[in-house]
């Protein structure tokens, strides 16, 4: 049994709205490029973060399949990167997504003190958006600043030993 989609042309036949444009490729093929012919599959990170971000910062199953068949390998392998790694959503997030680190130094210094406090104002769960859809709230495992934790990755920029009210300005700059 083989887990392989229809060639990429096939698929964008039945499917003439995709995400999935000559320019999304481009850009995917300067990924390919780093890496060896017969190894054009270690491009499946980049690739999936580049899709994410054109169909705003989140991955449908039909554009893992894209990716999946551009790069030439099984679905299941692209559902297993993007299932594993905590930088893909499978679902819509919100306008700002507010990733707060759950390592042992982030926590022992106050990551957890940070959830409570967003999940309590903004009214949001860990995992959750706002109903307004403004923000979305992640715990994600080590952001690597275990020196100034607490880290909050604050949609692309990252801060370091935050209290809940410095994350308050942070979030109340947002829009």
């Amino acid at each position: 049994m083989s887990f392989r989609t229809a060639p990429l042309a096939v698929i964008h036949d039945r499917d003439k709205a995709s995400l999935f444009t000559p320019e999304i490729r481009a850009e995917i093929e300067t990924w390919i490029a780093k890496y060896p012919t017969e190894w054009k599959q270690s491009a499946v990170m980049p690739a999936l973060t580049i899709v994410q971000e054109a169909n705003g910062g989140w991955l449908t199953r039909e554009l893992m399949d894209d990716v999946a068949a551009y790069l030439d390998m099984p679905e299941v392998s692209v559902y297993e990167v993007a299932t594993f790694y905590g930088m893909y959503d499978l679902e819509p997030q919100g306008r700002h997504k507010v990733c707060v680190c759950n390592s042992i130094s982030c926590m022992l210094l106050g990551s957890e003190e940070l959830i409570e406090h967003v999940e309590q104002k903004y009214g949001v769960r860990v995992g959750e958006t706002t109903p307004d859809g403004r923000l979305t709230l992640k715990e994600v495992e080590c952001l690597g600043a275990c020196r100034h934790a607490p880290a909050v990755l604050v949609d692309q920029t990252y801060h370091e030993n935050l209290s809940p009210q410095a994350l308050d300005r942070l979030i109340d700059e947002l829009e």
